[in-house]
């Protein structure tokens, strides 16, 4: 199930993020993860599948999302290449438990990600947000450097 999340109110414009993880607990730590980081950054919605993401997402806009590799329904890349060409100016991070290879990464691209990282490194997905906002791209390989 997909669930709208309520902006915090501030007085300036939070950055809104929007996660897609079909791994209730993942998704929550992100949400701690990224709302902990900054008081500006605010989980605007989350998805745990593909499908319901590209919707949420069309309907949110969010600033940022973030979307993992493998959820049913419909995978990360495959949301992200229905999404950039809907929504070309939303930049989206892919996370995976797996490594990012060159191969994952050249797929990822593909489909319009700006950015591909392990999701068990809770600063690299920091990292990567902040790059995206930056409008630069963040691939992180297995050997953890940064390609942009």
């Amino acid at each position: 199930q997909a669930q709208e999340l309520s902006e915090s109110g501030g007085v300036g414009m939070p950055v809104r993020i929007f996660i897609a993880d079909d791994d209730y607990t993942i998704r929550q730590l992100l949400k701690r993860l990224l709302e902990g980081h900054r008081s500006d950054w605010a989980v605007c919605g989350e998805a745990d599948n593909g499908r319901d993401a590209v919707n949420l997402i069309s309907e949110l806009c969010p600033d940022v999302a973030i979307l993992d590799l493998a959820m049913p329904r419909m995978t990360g890349l495959q949301a992200a290449q229905e999404l950039s060409g809907m929504h070309p100016r939303v930049p989206m991070l892919l996370v995976s438990v797996q490594q990012v290879t060159k191969q994952l990464e050249d797929a990822a691209r593909q489909a319009g990600f700006r950015g591909a990282i392990v999701k068990s490194s809770g600063s690299e997905v920091v990292k990567g947000v902040e790059a995206l906002l930056r409008n630069q791209r963040f691939f992180v390989f297995d050997d953890s450097r940064a390609i942009a």
